[in-house]
């Protein structure tokens, strides 16, 4: 059966991920770090095979993270709304920390999983959020059956292909990583995702040279 090659990257770092704020549908920009993990993320695509598009979330640290890797590469850049972050809601801009204190009850819903709980102020739920990203990720994956494309997203889509790929419930503990601007490889068929490769950062470490020339995008 054909299928299609996918190499997931959740965006490049911001100052709400350093401080532990919960971002959602916050269009937060990246930092300077962030800029620099785009820039090497790019620079470490640009040795892949031939990139047929790169399908970006609209949301402005995953979109400038998937430009770097445009502009670095040649490869079509398209956004999708699928592709976004769950919404949070009232836990926006409120840290982990503060989330636990100020609503402790929701927070344990949260903090367990509970598949159809969503979080108050008209956040997402769990089955809501896993039914869009992959019912998008189908939609994006299905025109390129024999192809290679980039999807950039955030953490909690990452985490929701993972499960698919490995076939891990909702509720089931995370034991992977889920890395800004790291390299995730999956393998898509109308049957489903499989798992090739997780959480590759190797092109993130030491220096580099030519470093920044994609950094401003």
């Amino acid at each position: 059966m054909s299928s299609t090659r996918i190499i997931a990257i959740r965006h490049g770092e911001t100052d709400w991920n350093t401080s532990a704020r919960v971002q959602g549908h916050t269009d937060i920009p990246l930092n300077p770090q962030g800029q620099s993990q785009a820039s090497r993320l790019a620079l470490a695509l640009a040795q892949e095979d031939s990139l047929a598009a790169i399908y970006s979330s609209d949301l402005q640290r995953a979109h400038a993270t998937a430009q770097a890797v445009a502009d670095r590469t040649g490869a079509p850049l398209h956004t999708h709304r699928g592709l976004r972050e769950r919404s949070f809601g009232e836990f926006e801009g409120r840290s982990f920390a503060q989330i636990e204190t100020e609503l402790p009850a929701q927070a344990h819903l949260w903090r367990v999983r509970v598949p159809d709980w969503s979080p108050p102020g008209g956040g997402e739920s769990l089955l809501g959020m896993q039914h869009r990203v992959l019912a998008t990720v189908d939609a994006l994956a299905y025109p390129h059956l024999g192809q290679h494309i980039v999807l950039v997203a955030h953490g909690g889509v990452l985490d929701l292909l993972y499960r698919a790929a490995t076939q891990q419930s909702l509720q089931a503990p995370r034991t992977w990583s889920l890395g800004n601007a790291a390299i995730n490889r999956l393998l898509w068929t109308p049957n489903g995702m499989t798992l090739v490769g997780w959480g590759d950062d190797a092109h993130l470490q030491g220096s580099t040279p030519d470093e920044g020339s994609t950094a401003g995008h």
